[in-house]
């Protein structure tokens, strides 16, 4: 179960990276992306991930050594888990990048790249959105 789960961790994460890229400017895409509740599909996974290994992560979480995080990732669990955990942050980093982007203005074609980051390495997609964002205020009023 632990393999299907990490397979298909992505899918529910996958429509609204493609309207976020593809279609940023349709109506439909902001109305969408606008509800915090798109990362829930993902979050389901990763808690029935962790609920399968509660046992196993509590301690790790609680009181976090480098040799025991690299245990837990290092199973099936741990790193089926761990993936989930990322996809669901990330998904929520791009919304969030994404709808401050539509509110300032920021060109479409400068957030795909910078979405795109944040789908592959997401801290550092964010980290790039942040660098572009000062160029771009909010509209007044």
């Amino acid at each position: 179960m632990t393999g299907i789960l990490f397979e298909s961790t992505f899918l529910p994460a996958a429509p609204f990276w493609a309207l976020m890229i593809l279609l940023p400017r349709w109506s439909w895409t902001h109305r969408i992306v606008s509800s915090p509740l798109i990362a829930l599909p993902v979050v389901a996974i990763y808690g029935i991930l962790v609920a399968g290994s509660f046992g196993d992560v509590w301690p790790v979480v609680t009181s976090p050594t480098l040799d025991g995080v690299q245990a837990l990732l290092g199973t099936p669990e741990g790193a089926a888990a761990g993936w989930a955990h990322m996809i669901a942050f990330d998904l929520f980093a791009g919304r969030w990048s994404y709808l401050d982007s539509r509110e300032r203005g920021v060109p479409a074609l400068l957030m795909a790249p910078v979405l795109l980051l944040t789908i592959l390495l997401g801290p550092l997609g964010l980290a790039a959105y942040l660098v572009v964002r000062p160029w771009w205020r909010k509209p007044l009023g």
